[in-house]
């Protein structure tokens, strides 16, 4: 018996905050019916195609059902009161107010169903200047402080690789709090409303830089902090064959078997007399050999320094295999078999290892 295995979850969303949160809580045993407009949610038709369906929308919503509605009907809004009723998790991705005008509002389904858990969640949050205001998870993050002390230059600033606020901000926060929403169901027997605004765990990704700027009154700017560019022990530094080496020898145990891995010169070990100095005399060291060169050095060295690896090549690594994150499957209306989104829920709240299906539309 898994732990949310008699549990009913009405899903509204789409993209990716709400969908991953769902996939979540099917994978530890509850039914989620997904809430589609005719024609589907966008994320359908997002390339590239897996088979039939697209590869986006598979990997988010494995496991899943699909329920064509269209909420401007009034005839097809009755449709969901049975659901409603005896639903025990709503999720909800619109901007503020678009579920009220519907007559889906919390107050509404709650007179319906007062154990219900209905879990809202948006860039800005239900209340607030912004609440209304559109964006996406650039934008997010870049009002929340956390681009401003991103580690490229201002000429040629980085677009950061993951969707911090979408997943971090969104898809996390509203799984734990559905999950403390049914701890706290179970002893009063009252559902609620959570209010996940994306911005809002943004600000806790950024502790380094709040905790420096209360201790000193000075918040760091591009590139100055340490975990984001501002120290050579915390860095990415090129190879000759086009490799990049990820360093994070932070202790001064590490920093000292990297430095004597490497051969820096004793002038530059120090790195705190001039940081720039020693980045630039580690990255002409790093940058004179191939990235097979420095992987058996840094490996018998044990510094916290590694070789990146691109995504296949680490979704074949045998430490990642063996704790089974691929021993899932998504099958599509064809047969086809693909692997499913690893997801950080212990093996045993999971379903055993197997295929399951991607919903078709309705």
């Amino acid at each position: 018996m898994q732990p949310l295995s008699d549990l009913l979850v009405l899903d509204f969303t789409t993209l990716l905050p709400g969908p991953l949160a769902s996939l979540m809580l099917a994978e530890a045993g509850a039914e989620v019916i997904k809430i589609e407009r005719p024609g589907g949610e966008d994320m359908r038709h997002f390339p590239p195609a897996f088979d039939d369906i697209g590869a986006p929308f598979a990997l988010l919503n494995r496991g899943k059902q699909s329920l064509v509605l269209d909420l401007k009907l009034a005839a097809d809004r009755a449709k969901l009161k049975p659901l409603i009723e005896r639903a025990d998790i709503l999720l909800e991705q619109f901007r503020p107010g678009v579920m009220t005008r519907m007559g889906l509002g919390y107050d509404e389904v709650a007179k319906l169903n007062p154990r219900l858990i209905y879990c809202s969640i948006s860039g800005y949050g239900q209340s607030g200047p912004r609440a209304g205001e559109a964006g996406h998870d650039i934008n997010y993050i870049g009002n929340t402080g956390l681009l401003a002390i991103q580690p490229g230059p201002i000429a040629a600033p980085v677009v950061p690789p993951m969707l911090a606020a979408d997943i971090a901000g969104g898809s996390f926060p509203a799984a734990i709090n559905i999950l403390l929403a049914l701890r706290a169901r179970d002893r009063g027997g009252q559902g609620c409303h959570i209010d996940i605004a994306m911005t809002d765990a943004m600000f806790t990704f950024a502790w380094y830089a709040l905790a420096l700027g209360a201790a000193t009154a000075r918040f760091p700017g591009p590139g100055e902090l340490m975990l984001a560019g501002g120290s050579p022990r915390y860095q990415l530094y090129p190879t000759s064959d086009g490799k990049i080496v990820a360093c994070g020898a932070l202790e001064q145990k590490f920093w000292l078997a990297f430095t004597t891995a490497i051969g820096l010169s004793a002038e530059f070990v120090n790195d705190l007399h001039d940081p720039k100095a020693t980045r630039a005399a580690v990255a002409q060291l790093i940058a004179a050999q191939t990235s097979e060169h420095w992987q058996p050095i840094f490996a018998a060295a044990d510094c916290c320094v590694t070789i990146v690896v691109p995504l296949e090549e680490a979704m074949r690594d045998a430490h990642f295999v063996e704790r089974g994150l691929f021993a899932h499957g998504i099958e599509t209306g064809t047969g086809k078999t693909w692997p499913a989104l690893p997801l950080p829920i212990a093996p045993q709240f999971r379903d055993t290892p197997g295929v399951k299906k991607a919903p078709k539309l309705g």
